[in-house]
């Protein structure tokens, strides 16, 4: 996702390199580029010639800072616009004085909606908010099933009453149920069409009136582009949300969607979907999505993922070890298995700054790497896995080791000699020393790994160089906010 509109807006940069100001002269070639960047990720048009002329009309005016290059100071305008049209920050779901709070939840069927269901209840399970979900699609074959199989999957009630109830008292009575069970929220699935009709609109209206909800969320498939901005409208128009929900962000969507939902209907997306498993929701932030399009990262987000995963007394104890150089292949595959719950590793690494133009080839190639290791640390002996050294002096059990993952006797002796030199690097680090990185452990991916901060590369971003105090203030700021939250080893 975005990676079409992030070249794009690359290019944009790159016309004002080696100026010494922006002038009305020297921006409008970028400002071509963005707006064609904008149009190919299928922004609505309106959206784009608004954003074109804010952008004009700031970068016209904007002081030049001094030390700080045009092509850094024009990415920081698109940034803060990208924010005006994205919303200044996340918007959490309402909650209710008196429980419970009821959101209601519509969209086109094919939007994923009776997922999103499912995975906003999961979503406040984890914050602590008992749920119970109301299935009122009695029209989409086996829509009912559909939700009552996803709430076992996350331990959370499903009210029903069948396909032949009317789709407005089975609301009615799961909202009463859930009141009379102390629960916090209620979420009501409803029906979609494959188009928008009457019928569909007079029902929705007709259950907004019934239970009057806290919240009416639009699911809407980010992969629709344009489509998204006229089916938003239409909505509010003639049901009035508060909210959208954005699916399958993680898919070969534009970006349209996202630039779009918001400055249509003025009311701001809640949630991101970004994968098919329950799990896959996130709340959107628009500053680190805006960090995203233009190539920065989203180390929060990234943060955020692990802290789900890493216990911290376990992270106590991994420093512990990587500082006095005892961290073993055990604790080595734990961390495998801790990034594979984290999700893909192209995902991962396109959270790091600098890193979304890593091509699918140079991913596909970790993958791969990834994979070998654990093949071949699985196939060695427990006292093994606990000292390396016993490899790297025996050949006869690195033939063994070789011969049970079902490589060669060099790939084991490449991993183990990786590992101790990966060892003493870490060692070296945590001493304050930074040594090169060696190349091997994730040798597939080679040195084909770009270099954020390499001269020639992505420009400067607000907070990491040419803001902030530059570079190092911009490492020394990730190192605190690591720290802060309690960011354990990966």
């Amino acid at each position: 996702m975005f990676d079409a509109l992030s070249d794009r807006l690359e290019s944009a940069w790159k016309k004002l390199r080696g100026q010494d100001k922006i002038s009305q002269s020297n921006i409008q070639d970028a400002l071509r580029e963005v707006r064609r960047a904008l149009l190919e990720a299928d922004v609505n048009l309106q959206v784009v010639k608004d954003f074109i002329n804010d952008v004009e009309t700031k970068a016209q005016g904007a002081e030049v800072i001094s030390g700080v290059k045009p092509d850094q100071q024009f990415i920081k305008i698109v940034y803060d616009e990208l924010l005006a049209v994205m919303g200044e920050e996340n918007v959490p779901l309402a909650q209710a004085y008196n429980a419970p709070t009821v959101v209601l939840m519509a969209g086109l069927q094919g939007t994923g909606k009776t997922t999103a269901t499912a995975k906003l209840a999961l979503h406040l399970r984890k914050i602590n908010r008992t749920c119970m979900m109301v299935a009122t699609d009695v029209y989409r074959p086996a829509a009912i099933d559909q939700l009552i199989t996803l709430g076992k999957q996350i331990d959370v009630p499903v009210f029903d009453m069948g396909s032949d109830g009317n789709p407005v008292e089975i609301a009615r009575q799961g909202v009463e149920r859930a009141k009379a069970e102390g629960i916090d929220t209620v979420i009501v699935d409803t029906a979609g069409r494959l188009f928008i009709d009457a019928d569909m609109m007079a029902e929705l209206a007709s259950i907004k009136e019934t239970v009057k909800p806290d919240e009416v969320l639009l699911v809407v498939d980010a992969m629709t582009g344009q489509e998204a901005a006229s089916l938003t409208r239409t909505f509010h128009e003639q049901i009035g949300i508060t909210g959208a929900i954005l699916t399958k962000m993680d898919g070969d969507s534009r970006g349209g969607a996202a630039l779009s939902v918001r400055r249509i209907s003025g009311q701001p997306i809640k949630f991101i979907g970004v994968g098919e498993k329950v799990e896959a929701l996130q709340p959107f932030y628009p500053d680190r999505m805006a960090s995203r399009i233009l190539g920065m990262g989203d180390v929060l987000t990234l943060v955020e993922k692990a802290q789900e995963e890493i216990d911290l007394a376990d992270a106590e104890k991994m420093q512990e070890k990587i500082l006095s150089a005892k961290f073993d292949f055990t604790d080595f595959l734990k961390q495998l298995r801790l990034l594979k719950n984290m999700g893909s590793l192209g995902g991962i690494m396109k959270m790091l700054p600098g890193m979304g133009k890593i091509s699918d080839d140079q991913l596909k190639q970790g993958e791969v790497q990834l994979k070998r290791c654990e093949a071949m640390i699985n196939s060695m002996t427990p006292k093994e896995r606990r000292d390396p050294d016993l490899l790297a002096s025996s050949p006869s059990r690195r033939r063994r080791v070789a011969g049970g993952s079902g490589y060669k006797e060099p790939d084991v002796s490449k991993l183990v000699s990786d590992f101790q030199r990966m060892r003493s690097m870490m060692q070296q680090m945590g001493q304050g020393n930074f040594p090169g990185m060696p190349g091997g452990m994730f040798g597939g991916m080679g040195g084909g790994m770009p270099d954020p901060y390499a001269a020639g590369g992505r420009p400067a971003a607000p907070g990491w160089r040419g803001y902030n105090g530059g570079a190092a203030a911009g490492k020394k700021k990730q190192k605190k906010d690591k720290k802060k939250k309690g960011f354990g080893t990966l």
